[in-house]
């Protein structure tokens, strides 16, 4: 079902439309036609305005036949994830709760890809109020990976990487508090980038100096990754970071020499975390990429003893700050792991609060420490490979029970905890053919430069290249418990 403008990345498909090869009513036709071939299957996109899109393509033609200067995402089709507000169009955040919601503003990373050109069509599946790691709600159901159908495409931005992964569209918006950007994308074949902190500013009424969560694109090139980065980073106004890094800064050159660049590898972070062995023996033969490349590759990891506490308390805050309104109101229609997770926030005592600054105080002295040795530090994204889709989450890692819904995405939540950028580059595919990630994560705001080193992997790999057929009818899924 692979279609040729669908193959193209954003880089390349922008350019056709800006030169006149391709029009912005053919890159929606093309857009629209994979979404009625595959979604069928996969249950990526859950809400569609094809008549709105098509009067915005019809826009960006007329603009280009104008003579007109084009924005750098002009004409590029588009759906969003659900969980990010989109000015008019229908909103849930995959909950029962907000069914009928339509936001009258945009998110700041939707108004910005707007205004950089992007043809918004629909939205995105998520799991509900983007909580877990894999991608299904009461409302619409479950999205599947393009490359068995039967099984899970990782989340919360699991609508986003499947619909990329799908050719559907060549890049797409998401969010990552514990992982949603990165293990999606390791489940479906992309790359996913969880950027330093405010580089893509998160305005909020409840709390502007939040640091945990962020927002930030999916791929199937870390160029197009850039390209997205160079629309949407930069500073604002309603939230008091620093503007750490210009959107200039993604539109220099990606080239980069790896000689000499020092990479600490771990198995478990250095504190047990159980991965399935398959994806451990076949990372580990990929690291060869990097020292074929001149890189020097080391077994190291900061001390990684206190970041759950650090991860597990800041997001209890953040889901108690901006979700214990709703779940007041609307609780009874809400998920189990959502109240689980607004209910540790709000029994969280000051004692706890002083012990959780502490911790990631020391947990910050740990990753400079290491980042005084090593250039770069990779470790497996996912722990498991995509499963069973009918399940809430994996019961167990590796002969290891799972106590939490948390539990099996601990690979990206730890390096959540730091406040890292964080890259997922495709790493290859398991035996029966799974995708499989690497996470690469750089020091603080090296974001630019981590994205040369996935680069390098990516173009002596071209893993991402290899796409799914999807072909096989749809699953008839119940969801259970695990």
């Amino acid at each position: 079902m692979s279609s040729t403008i669908g193959e193209l990345t954003a880089v390349e498909l922008t350019a056709a439309i800006r030169s006149k090869e391709i029009s912005a009513r053919e890159a929606l036709d093309d857009h629209l036609q994979r979404i009625s071939d595959v979604n069928p299957v996969i249950n990526a996109v859950v809400t569609l305005d094809a008549e709105g899109a098509r009067a915005l393509a019809l826009n960006a033609d007329q603009r280009t036949a104008s003579g007109a200067e084009l924005p750098p995402l002009h004409g590029l089709p588009m759906t969003h994830k659900d969980t990010n507000n989109t000015a008019g169009m229908r909103t849930t955040q995959g909950s029962l709760a907000l069914r009928d919601f339509v936001p009258d503003a945009d998110d700041l990373i939707i108004s910005r890809l707007k205004s950089a050109g992007v043809v918004s069509t629909g939205k995105s599946n998520v799991p509900e109020f983007g909580a877990g790691s894999h991608t299904f709600n009461e409302l619409f159901g479950t999205t599947t990976n393009p490359y068995a159908p039967t099984l899970s495409a990782g989340g919360s931005s699991g609508g986003v990487a499947a619909v990329v992964a799908s050719r559907i569209q060549a890049i797409g918006d998401g969010s990552d508090m514990g992982g949603s950007l990165r293990i999606p994308a390791s489940f479906c074949n992309v790359v996913g980038f969880r950027p330093s902190t405010a580089v893509i500013p998160m305005p909020s009424d409840v709390n502007a100096y939040a640091w945990l969560g962020r927002t930030g694109p999916m791929a199937r090139s870390v160029e197009d990754i850039a390209l997205f980065m160079s629309v949407t980073a930069g500073s604002d106004p309603r939230v008091p970071y620093p503007a750490a890094l210009h959107p200039q800064v993604f539109r220099d050159s990606l080239e980069t020499d790896m000689r000499g660049v020092r990479i600490g590898w771990s198995r478990d972070f250095g504190i047990g975390v159980p991965v399935e062995p398959e994806i451990l023996e076949h990372l580990e033969r990929q690291l060869s990429v990097f020292e074929d490349l001149g890189a020097i590759v080391e077994e190291a990891t900061p001390d990684f003893s206190e970041a759950d506490l650090v991860f597990g308390n800041t997001r209890a805050i953040d889901f108690a700050a901006g979700l214990g309104p709703i779940l007041e109101r609307s609780g009874d229609v809400i998920k189990p792991e959502v109240h689980w997770n607004v209910n540790k926030g709000l029994g969280l005592t000051a004692q706890d609060l002083i012990e959780t600054a502490a911790a990631r105080t020391r947990l910050e002295r740990s990753v400079q420490d290491f980042f005084g040795r090593y250039d770069l530090f990779a470790s497996p994204c996912a722990q498991v490979l995509p499963f069973d889709a009918a399940l809430r989450y994996p019961a167990s890692v590796a002969g290891v029970e799972s106590e939490t819904y948390l539990d099996w995405m601990r690979s990206a939540c730890l390096l959540s905890a730091t406040g890292l950028p964080v890259l997922s580059v495709p790493a290859g595919f398991s035996k029966a053919g799974l995708p499989i990630g690497l996470q690469l994560a750089g020091n603080h705001y090296s974001d630019m430069q981590l994205l040369r080193w996935g680069r390098a992997f990516e173009q002596q790999t071209g893993y991402a290249a290899v796409a799914p057929v999807v072909t096989a009818e749809p699953a008839r899924l119940t969801t259970v418990s695990a």
